[in-house]
């Protein structure tokens, strides 16, 4: 059971990394983190697989220091491979679209949100551990106490959205290139994921470790 976990785990992490590959592309705006890397990415010239590992050490290391309890196989799997293979989906897909029309690219926001829902079922239901992200929310909530869920992950989102527009300002971006990191795609990944993610906890993660 435990080798099914983990395989869900890894498995969820790589489809979810390709998701935000196939967001980008649509160019609709990514989840709330991946706005905020997005900036990142515009300001610092090193890969984005990279960047990604040294942020989220960073992040870890918060965790490391306040609660490890939600740290698990699935944390690292996320921290090491996550940016890199988001990196390589993004490059093949901009070889495999140049210049995608707005039909094409509301084709991949749609199946961005179907597969990001899909990877975080079977990452979530695995329950192997959190992202570091995930982690900074669940932290201030269960041994800082200071607020619900569901508030202090609507403010930790806010900051990241706004972090990512800001940087990518400073890196040169333009007022109306803003949508392609903070966009309809943020709003969906941010409020409307959940009722899709219990469906495939329903129709695929659960019964894959035979749960009900």
């Amino acid at each position: 059971m435990r080798t099914r976990r983990i395989l869900m785990s890894l498995f969820g992490v790589i489809i979810c990394a390709v998701s935000v590959g196939i967001f980008k592309i649509a160019a609709f705006g990514v989840d709330p983190f991946q706005s905020f890397m997005s900036g990142m990415d515009q300001l610092i010239p090193i890969g984005f697989g990279t960047l990604y590992v040294i942020v989220n050490v960073v992040l870890l290391s918060f965790t490391l220091l306040t609660d490890r309890h939600y740290l698990g196989i699935a944390t690292f799997i996320n921290l090491f491979l996550l940016g890199y293979i988001t990196e390589y989906t993004y490059v093949t897909l901009q070889r495999i679209l140049v210049n995608p029309a707005i039909w094409v690219r509301v084709i991949c926001l749609i199946v961005g949100i179907v597969v990001i829902c899909i990877g975080s079922s079977l990452y979530m239901t695995a329950d192997l551990g959190v992202s570091t992200y995930d982690a900074v929310a669940l932290v201030l909530v269960n041994k800082y106490k200071i607020g619900q869920f569901k508030y202090i992950r609507i403010c930790t989102d806010f900051v990241c959205v706004a972090l990512g527009v800001i940087l990518f300002m400073i890196a040169g971006g333009k007022v109306g290139e803003i949508p392609t990191i903070a966009g309809i795609g943020t709003i969906v990944t941010a409020f409307f994921m959940g009722p899709l993610i219990e469906f495939f906890n329903k129709k695929i993660a659960r019964p894959i470790l035979k749960e009900k």
